[in-house]
């Protein structure tokens, strides 16, 4: 399917998650009533439901898995590894143990500081990660190493969940699964100011992430410093990151398919390229999974990244053996060692001069 198909098909699908996030539900809305409701003219439940509640819960939906969409792109490309997620980098993980700590140790803390320790906690997770594998090991060892550091700082968590109390322990085990129940206009604020530092970040970023993938020895010689971009890579992850887990918690799996389903659809694109897409997928992806996390055990809710989990799983698996067979039915590379190892260039024998025409 060529490029403007798919542009179509996100619509559609785009189109299809904010209609049934407004429309489905109690009471229901017909489509027809929500420009007028959506516009101030309608009256009773119906405009404070869909203005107040349905509304402000589409918009964090399509922001969160938009930046995390892009995060993810971002952390593989700079790593040159497709199985690269906040996930395993102890970014996520950080993130959620700077959130969840205050409520354990019973600190008031503002909605307005949340995402700055967030931040604090997913800059450490990461920094950690950079510092135990080393500033000179190859993306390999860092991707294993963030591993290691996210097991690390999820035991920090379960403990933390151990000296809780009972009504802490529920409000940090919802969080950790990733929810969208009971957000407000107050929470999309809060993400607009991290919006504004991130996105000419990323716009700088995506240049460099292109020449990141042809291997460390080829940027260099462009010009590229291999370590310092990989570290603002990961910078620019952790803006993306950090904001969205403190509003949502750690939305699972995003990161992984978003990216994974812009290169399916656009193999011959570069990070330039897939950077919108996979930010256009992973809103698409959240939306869509939190109609089945508000609708199907109604009149309770389920976490969202409960269902991105879901149906994740084993769309990342179907996406990564498609990834493994190459054009005509071959199997080909797997898509780190293809990721890690850049095309050699084909060489020839210098010309020994014997034997050649002047």
């Amino acid at each position: 399917m060529k490029v403007k198909g798919w542009q179509a098909v996100l619509g559609l699908l785009l189109g299809a998650a904010v209609l049934g996030a407004l429309c489905l539900g109690t009471p229901a809305v017909p489509p027809s009533r929500l420009p007028g409701l959506l516009t101030g003219q309608g009256e009773g439940i119906e405009r404070i439901v869909v203005t107040e509640l349905r509304l402000p819960r589409v918009v964090l939906a399509l922001l969160a898995g938009a930046c995390l969409g892009a995060a993810g792109l971002v952390l593989q490309e700079a790593l040159r590894n497709p199985l690269a997620v906040p996930e395993m980098l102890g970014v996520s993980s950080g993130a959620a143990l700077g959130v969840a700590a205050p409520l354990v140790l019973a600190v008031s803390v503002p909605a307005v500081v949340q995402p700055v320790l967030a931040l604090g906690g997913a800059a450490f997770g990461g920094a950690l990660t950079l510092l135990a594998a080393g500033a000179g090991r190859s993306p390999s060892a860092v991707l294993l190493t963030g591993a290691a550091v996210a097991a690390a700082l999820q035991a920090g968590l379960l403990v933390m969940m151990v000296m809780a109390d009972q009504l802490d322990l529920q409000l940090i085990y919802r969080y950790l699964l990733g929810s969208l129940s009971g957000r407000t206009w107050g929470d999309v604020t809060g993400l607009w100011p991290w919006l504004l530092i991130a996105v000419p970040a990323l716009v700088l970023c995506a240049p460099v992430l292109s020449v990141l993938r042809l291997g460390d020895e080829d940027a260099t010689a462009l010009g590229v410093r291999v370590h310092r971009a990989r570290f603002a890579a990961l910078a620019v992850a952790v803006v993306l990151i950090a904001p969205v887990v403190a509003v949502c918690g750690p939305v699972a799996w995003v990161g992984f398919l978003a990216p994974h389903l812009t290169r399916r659809l656009l193999p011959e694109a570069d990070a330039v390229r897939w950077l919108p897409w996979s930010a256009a997928w992973g809103a698409v992806t959240v939306a869509l999974a939190d109609l089945p996390a508000r609708l199907a055990l109604a009149p309770v809710e389920t976490p969202v990244g409960a269902w991105t989990a879901l149906l994740g799983v084993p769309a990342g698996v179907v996406l990564l053996r498609w990834a493994r067979r190459a054009p005509g039915g071959k199997r080909g590379p797997r898509p780190e060692e293809a990721a890690a190892v850049p095309r050699q260039r084909e060489s020839r024998p210098a010309p020994t001069g014997k034997g050649t025409r002047p």
